[in-house]
């Protein structure tokens, strides 16, 4: 990346904070206190722990770390501390109440814009290009993402609206599949600096050649694989997920019903007909793997899923994200909470990739064939919570971003991942397969 001066990285980390907080606002605010205080499922924090966690962090990394100040609030510490305290067990706890919860929050970000205004962006690893502060808008963006998943979650009536996304998508028109030639390509990368720690170092990766699903999977695809009887032919299934779907009666994505002969879904409170041009969404790994089977295919691995989105055959090089090095517009991708819902396969034709694969950024994240490894050369930064304590076969990696997810906490080689059960996240998927030997 090219260097910056200290001024644009101030407003760069100031933009990007405060985008986070009205979000952060936006998600609080259309809902009453008891509503902040629920647990609308065991799967999800209360909203308020979310509010008050997100401040804490701050605190402790942007004031306490950054500053050099005495702690504001030491002994709320545990209380939100993510790994001490399981989801399900959070509304034990004494939680800050909703109004002394913002009071706290507005009281740390009063005092972390000072932090901002007077730190040098260099010197430490923690500041150098405004790291840490690009660290937590990061960090508040995917607690607002966890809150939007909660949302989608509660009962009743909506409490969220947004724009219907814009019906530009082409998905008929377009060719069902690119070839991705094989050869090396630059994985990760090792001068973007807000990447976190499991994005780094570049490295060199080599795959054989591939065809990948030119857009993902949609409504209407997913539809065919359950009416040839998908959910109840063991054939397609990895035995674990074939044992989740027995034990538990899913015979369709989550939130998914049918009446009469219609399939409907609720989306954040409103039920509506599932629209078959949209991507599939909420989808477990173990249903995207199946449905792959199914329909003779693959999932990508997250190298292949890699290679697809960044890597330039004419250049040879890696770009940011798929359509260039140049930050997302709202032309490129759907993301940031404008929408809420995928945009219809194939749209946004001025993101795709040199291949001409769209929607590889935003719209759903995509489930990869990969377990969640370190790159090699991998160094936690600046605490080994983050990603060093995921790695295993335990979790799946999921790539590209969802209409739930911020630009800040999206690009070409962000990295995510969850338990290949997990269907309440905002997750699709995209197919792959081998190319013929020449």
């Amino acid at each position: 990346m090219t260097t910056v001066d200290e001024t644009t990285l101030r407003q760069r980390a100031l933009d990007a904070l405060l985008t986070a907080r009205n979000r952060t606002s936006l998600l609080t605010d259309c809902v009453d206190d008891g509503e902040l205080t629920a647990q609308h499922s065991p799967l999800m924090s209360p909203l308020v722990w979310d509010l008050a966690h997100i401040s804490n962090q701050e605190e402790q990394w942007l004031w306490r770390a950054v500053a050099g100040r005495a702690a504001l609030r030491p002994e709320i510490d545990s209380i939100y501390d993510a790994f001490e305290h399981p989801r399900a067990l959070r509304p034990t706890l004494p939680l800050l109440a909703p109004a002394e919860a913002r009071a706290y929050a507005s009281d740390v970000r009063t005092r972390v814009l000072d932090v901002l205004d007077g730190t040098a962006m260099e010197g430490r690893p923690l500041v150098e290009s405004a790291f840490v502060f690009g660290m937590i808008a990061q960090h508040e963006q995917q607690h607002d993402e966890t809150m939007l998943i909660t949302h989608q979650l509660r009962k009743g009536p909506a409490a969220l609206t947004a724009p219907a996304p814009p019906a530009d998508g082409a998905g008929d028109l377009l060719p069902t599949e690119v070839h991705v030639p094989g050869g090396p390509f630059t994985m990760g990368t090792s001068d973007e600096p807000w990447a976190l720690d499991n994005e780094r170092p570049a490295h060199t990766r080599i795959t054989p050649a591939f065809f990948i699903d030119t857009v993902p999977v949609a409504n209407g695809a997913y539809l065919r694989f359950m009416a040839d009887g998908g959910y109840t032919d063991p054939r397609w299934w990895h035995p674990e997920g074939w044992a989740q779907i027995r034990q538990h009666s899913i015979a369709a994505p989550l939130f998914w019903r049918k009446d009469g002969g219609q399939w409907l879904r609720r989306r954040f409170g409103v039920d509506e007909p599932v629209p078959e041009d949209q991507p599939v969404v909420h989808v477990s790994w173990y249903e995207a793997d199946a449905y792959a089977r199914w329909a003779g295919r693959r999932l990508p691995t997250e190298a292949e899923w890699e290679k697809a989105a960044r890597h330039d055959p004419v250049s040879g090089r890696s770009r940011r994200y798929p359509w260039g090095d140049a930050d997302p517009t709202p032309a490129h991708a759907n993301l940031g909470q404008r929408h809420l819902s995928p945009a219809p396969a194939g749209s946004y034709p001025e993101g795709r990739s040199p291949l001409g694969v769209r929607q590889l950024i935003g719209d759903v994240w995509e489930w990869t064939a990969s377990d969640f490894l370190p790159y090699p050369g991998f160094r936690a930064f600046p605490y080994k919570e983050y990603s060093e304590v995921f790695f295993g076969d335990a979790h799946k990696v999921l790539r590209g971003g969802s209409f739930a997810v911020d630009q800040v906490a999206c690009r070409g080689t962000f990295r995510n991942w969850d338990l290949p059960v997990r269907r309440q996240i905002f997750s699709g998927f995209r197919t792959a397969r081998d190319a013929e030997p020449a």
